[in-house]
């Protein structure tokens, strides 16, 4: 039972490990509004398109985003538009966050 249960918290592991990057963290971002392809998110990103393609390499192997080759682009979106609930509950750690060290700086100051 311990194995199962070790193999299920790896997976999510890699899950989380393929998005602790900002840039991959802004690419699912702009994939929440559209799909996009490699050339848009390169753009926006300012950065090349082999970098661009890493990434989403790494999100697509965590099965986080799909791609859609058409011509001689791929186009790519998400793949559990759910992911971005998960953000929701990051932004409320970090404001818990500020508001503990808000409220600790306030007490050290009185």
């Amino acid at each position: 039972m311990f194995q199962h249960r070790k193999n299920h918290l790896e997976a999510r592991a890699r899950v989380l490990k393929a998005m602790a990057h900002p840039t991959r963290l802004f690419i699912i971002e702009e994939l929440e509004k559209e799909e996009r392809c490699v050339c848009d998110l390169t753009a926006m990103v300012g950065a090349d398109v082999s970098t661009i393609s890493k990434h989403l390499s790494v999100l697509r192997q965590a099965g986080i985003v799909l791609d859609d080759k058409r011509g001689n682009q791929v186009f790519y979106r998400l793949r559990v538009p759910c992911i971005m609930n998960f953000f929701g509950c990051v932004e409320s750690v970090l404001e818990t966050q500020v508001r503990e060290q808000a409220a600790f700086l306030e007490a050290v100051g009185k």
